[in-house]
């Protein structure tokens, strides 16, 4: 799909979300353009998750007013397959286990239910991707997050990133619970998919990750709102001074 490097591919305003009826987003507003990474931080509760599932149309998470727009395309009508065949990815928090289900079949029916049937690329596809990852091709064999480790979880999902090539991945926490040799491999993968035509959102509570991956813009989710955006220095400033100093501040809620 083109798309013009001065066309956003993602403009978010004055989102409003709830949750079985409560209001989590209180008028989110965001504009990601290709070429892009903005990092998403906050406190647990302030709405980051919620945002991410959102995007991805999670039936749960009621969009109550505001506009989506993808790609210039209203979002928000879109089923979420149809999303995810325009190129919108999300990087789960907590990737589920499905018992019985093989990952090289689950990855091989992703792809072809998003970029269409590979077919003899595919195999070399994996292998570069398995290598790149650091991941022995014997992970192939197993069950989808069936016992795996909290790191290969997240392996698992940037593999799939990887293979799926999105416009716009959605990162959630993909840096929760990882040992920094982990973190590097996965920051390599997130690294691994920036250019011009594509963009990322990583939501994270952390800055460590932002040692590796180097948002242009960082944004600060208090309560539902954005409070603060500004470069990747924020994250450094927030790593040294935490998110009680922006509470206190009176542009904060502006």
């Amino acid at each position: 799909m083109a798309n013009p490097s001065n066309t956003p591919i993602l403009e978010v305003t004055d989102l409003h979300v709830a949750v079985e009826g409560k209001e989590i987003l209180k008028g989110v507003s965001l504009t990601v353009r290709p070429g892009e990474v903005h990092a998403l931080m906050g406190r647990n509760g302030s709405g980051k998750s919620t945002l991410s599932a959102a995007l991805m149309g999670h039936p749960r998470y009621q969009v109550t007013s505001g506009s989506v727009r993808y790609l210039g395309e209203d979002l928000l009508v879109l089923p979420v397959h149809e999303r995810a065949k325009r190129g919108l990815f999300l990087c789960f928090q907590y990737p589920q286990a499905l018992p019985g289900v093989g990952v090289a079949s689950f990855l091989r029916q992703s792809v072809k239910a998003v970029r269409g049937d590979v077919g003899k690329e595919w195999r070399p596809l994996v292998k570069k991707n398995l290598e790149f990852l650091e991941v022995p091709q014997s992970f192939m064999t197993r069950y989808v997050n069936d016992g795996f480790s909290g790191g290969e979880k997240k392996r698992l999902e940037i593999l799939q990133m990887l293979l799926l090539e999105p416009r716009l991945a959605i990162l959630d926490e993909t840096d929760s619970g990882l040992d920094i040799d982990a973190l590097k491999v996965i920051a390599k993968g997130i690294n691994h998919l920036r250019g011009p035509e594509r963009a990322q959102l990583l939501i994270t509570h952390y800055q460590r990750i932002l040692d590796y991956v180097t948002p242009q813009f960082v944004h600060v989710l208090m309560d539902g709102r954005v409070v603060k955006s500004g470069g990747p220095e924020l994250a450094k400033e927030l790593e040294l001074r935490g998110y009680e100093w922006l509470e206190k501040e009176p542009a904060a809620a502006s």
